[in-house]
């Protein structure tokens, strides 16, 4: 009996960015899988490489200025080897983007009904009833109320999560069996979050879509994820179930981001409890170390032997890896190791 093939296999994906005539990896020597009706989680400060992975996988980055390289299968396509005939007919049809920014990527000029009406256009064979038809289908879908009014408005005339359920509304027009959601509750307020994010578990649930949703928000990625996938400085330092890396967290990195926000209540009203602040920052391209442990320099109490020269993945229980063996040694500033 045949294996069943993941949905999306990604296998060592480096994309690098040109500055000043060199080349310097944002992402490197990323592999992930997504199932089928699974969330997977990608998560990490800004910087980490999160969205970069994601539009690499979509091919929207500037062939000029950007190198892409390694795969990205779905079903007999390597993905970043397309050209962009070919990309406009997965984008949209096969897989699905939310965007961060609703207004940004939403057309200023278009209405509502034309937005969502573009990919049937371009991707069915619907007549011009059939099309309206489905998009008053696709505004009720996403929670959106009095759809034939709505569809006659321009972004502008609409809040901000309103903006984003047309959004979401544009990337499920084609059911792809695929959705990338890049930070979908940014800069909503947290009932408007709450709302859409449980509007694409719904979704996912109905229509077996897999969904990667990459995010900064833990919370929202112990409510949504399956599977999570850290992101540090361009590289994948921790993967597991959801269920895994919250119980058992490992490498430093993602112990530090857990230990940064509040564990309670309490926590959140103790004004004299002060929250764990991650040293540093996540280094520019240019500054990134290629050698060594990354996240070195912002846990210098470790020492330096506890580090791999040249960090790779360890399976240290099924299915959960961690990056370089520094976990082993690892502990807070202050504490007894």
């Amino acid at each position: 009996m045949a294996v069943e093939r993941s949905l999306l296999e990604i296998n060592h994906l480096e994309t690098a960015f040109r500055i000043n005539d060199q080349y310097y990896n944002a992402v490197d020597n990323v592999s992930l899988t997504l199932e089928k009706n699974e969330i997977l989680a990608i998560v990490g400060e800004s910087g980490s490489g999160k969205s970069t992975l994601a539009t690499s996988i979509v091919g929207l980055h500037d062939p000029l200025n950007t190198r892409i390289t390694g795969e990205a299968l779905y079903k007999d396509l390597n993905l970043l080897n397309l050209n962009e005939q070919l990309y406009n007919r997965i984008r949209g049809n096969d897989i699905g983007m939310i965007f961060q920014d609703p207004l940004g990527s939403l057309n200023p000029l278009m209405t509502i009904h034309d937005q969502i009406a573009e990919a049937l256009i371009y991707h069915t064979k619907l007549d011009s009833e059939a099309r309206t038809n489905r998009v008053l289908e696709l505004l009720e879908q996403v929670g959106i109320p009095n759809p034939k009014r709505v569809m006659k408005l321009y972004p502008h005339e609409l809040s901000g999560g309103m903006r984003q359920r047309v959004v979401i509304a544009i990337a499920l027009s084609c059911k792809p069996p695929i959705i990338i959601a890049d930070e979908p509750t940014t800069a909503l307020d947290v009932t408007i979050q709450a709302q859409i994010l449980d509007l694409l578990k719904d979704l996912q649930e109905e229509m077996g879509t897999g969904i990667i949703l990459i995010t900064h928000d833990l919370g929202v990625v112990a409510e949504m994820a399956d599977r999570v996938a850290v992101m540090y400085a361009g590289e994948i330092v921790e993967q597991a179930t959801a269920l895994e890396l919250f119980e058992n967290p490992m490498h430093p990195y993602t112990r530090s981001l857990l230990n940064s926000i509040p564990q309670s209540s309490d926590e959140l009203e103790d004004e004299n409890k002060e929250l764990h602040v991650i040293q540093g920052t996540v280094p520019s391209l240019p500054k990134l170390p290629r050698k060594g442990c990354r996240f070195a320099p912002r846990i210098p109490w470790i020492p330096a032997e506890a580090h791999e020269e040249d960090p790779i993945l360890h399976e240290v229980a099924p299915n959960h890896f961690v990056r370089c063996t520094c976990y082993k040694h690892f502990h807070f500033e202050g504490e007894d190791e």
